[in-house]
């Protein structure tokens, strides 16, 4: 995927009652779970958010975009990060910058929003092993930093806005950056891994794409289809997904649900679990979602 530092622009596709994008075809069943999926189409990313009754594309940011971006929980804002190592929220009313000391150029550095859609950390430029986070307010008041972590690389919070995970940019291991006591730490259990998507809400456990010692680590891009792999944070204890078929992505959602995707011949399957791993419900995704990543679920 070495085309996204070429990406130019981002589309963020959002539902409103005037269709101006095709609509979801009428034969496929409506999503129970509104849900934000991403792609890669003629060298730009595209950023859809499925909620009926249909789609309509609006463009953000401008020039040369980077592989640094992250959807806020509303699935309507988008953080991203310029050549000029600025960090942007950009929707549909406009674009603004938050911060100005953002590094830039290395695909995993993505910027994270917190669960109430508020803050958003991304990693200061510098040149040490240990990267420092800042966090700033979505609105643009105020950026403070929160400590430095080993695992810079896909950050993501948990839903109590405390801690910080993210995988080493060399693969080896998963951080977990407290920021509070601003206290970084490696989780155990983890040898190797390429991406994180989720914590759950008290950051005891981590979603995560495992890898074994001769897999490819990848250039750093977010992952769109990934075997997900679940670890106590604690313990380092593997945690088993109670979901047939073949798994291709799992987040947990700020109440503590997990939601599973299941690939599908013509569509994936979201499947919601509860806190014990008990099946709340099961939603046909788009069709046209089946090869795209998943960024965030809504409902």
């Amino acid at each position: 995927m070495k085309h996204w530092a070429m990406a130019a622009g981002v589309a963020l596709a959002v539902s409103t009652t005037a269709v101006a994008a095709p609509a979801l075809a009428s034969s496929q069943a409506a999503p129970v779970t509104d849900a934000v999926y991403f792609g890669y189409e003629e060298g730009q990313v595209q950023v859809l958010t499925d909620r009926r009754p249909g789609l309509t594309s609006v463009r953000i940011g401008g020039g040369t975009l980077s592989a640094q971006f992250s959807v806020a929980p509303d699935g309507r804002r988008i953080a991203w990060i310029d050549e000029k190592g600025r960090l942007r929220v950009g929707s549909a009313s406009g674009d603004k910058v938050i911060a100005k000391d953002a590094a830039y150029g290395a695909p995993c550095l993505t910027p994270a929003w917190t669960a109430d859609g508020k803050r958003v950390a991304y990693l200061k430029k510098g040149t040490a092993a240990a990267m420092t986070v800042g966090v700033a307010g979505a609105d643009g008041k105020g950026v403070a930093d929160s400590g430095t972590t080993l695992g810079p690389c896909h950050l993501t919070w948990s839903a109590d806005g405390r801690t910080l995970a993210g995988y080493a940019g060399d693969t080896a291991g998963v951080y977990l950056l407290d920021t509070r006591s601003r206290v970084s730490g490696k989780a155990p259990g983890i040898k190797l891994a390429n991406h994180v998507e989720s914590l759950s809400p008290d950051s005891r456990r981590v979603v995560v794409n495992a890898i074994g010692p001769n897999a490819p680590a990848g250039d750093g891009s977010w992952t769109p289809l990934f075997t997900p792999s679940i670890y106590d944070t604690k313990t380092g204890k593997k945690i088993a997904i109670p979901v047939k078929g073949r798994l291709v992505g799992a987040r947990y959602l700020r109440d503590g649900r997990l939601a599973v995707r299941v690939r599908g011949t013509a569509a994936n399957t979201l499947v919601t679990l509860d806190a014990s791993g008990k099946e709340l419900r099961r939603a046909a995704e788009p069709a046209k979602a089946r090869n795209l990543g998943l960024l965030g679920v809504l409902g």
